[in-house]
């Protein structure tokens, strides 16, 4: 018989380790957010936010067949897509003409960052499964 994520429930433990997981990631974008950083430079190259993604690839093994997946896919998809798209606003500050569109792609990046981070955390709150590609 074959497993599905809604039939298989994931340790307590590591229910415990997303809400972690979604701690740290929260605290990058306070760090950034009230700090001299912007929010998602805050996000995608404060201790935090790397720590949590570390954590997310040594646990997400163990969520396999839960849903918690979805939490830890969630989690580090939302990492990297951040991290590309900050490397992509960061090419556009070489250029004079990309500087203002860089900035606002800073600007929605931070916002995008805090939405998922929300998004998951209250969805894992209510114990449900996140949307997977």
């Amino acid at each position: 018989m074959n497993a599905t994520p809604a039939t298989v429930a994931p340790e307590p433990g590591l229910v415990r380790v997303a809400h972690i997981v979604y701690a740290l990631h929260t605290l990058g974008l306070a760090i950034g957010a009230f700090g001299a950083a912007s929010v998602i430079g805050a996000f995608v190259f404060g201790w935090p936010s790397i720590i949590a993604v570390i954590i997310n690839y040594v646990k997400r093994g163990e969520a396999r067949g839960t849903w918690l997946e979805s939490h830890f896919r969630w989690q580090i998809r939302t990492f990297w897509f951040a991290l590309l798209w900050v490397i992509v606003a960061g090419v556009l500050f070489i250029t004079v003409i990309g500087i203002p569109v860089a900035w606002v792609m800073i600007f929605l990046l931070g916002i995008w960052a805090i939405y998922r981070i929300a998004r998951g955390w209250l969805a894992l709150k209510d114990r449900r499964a996140l949307p997977l590609p």
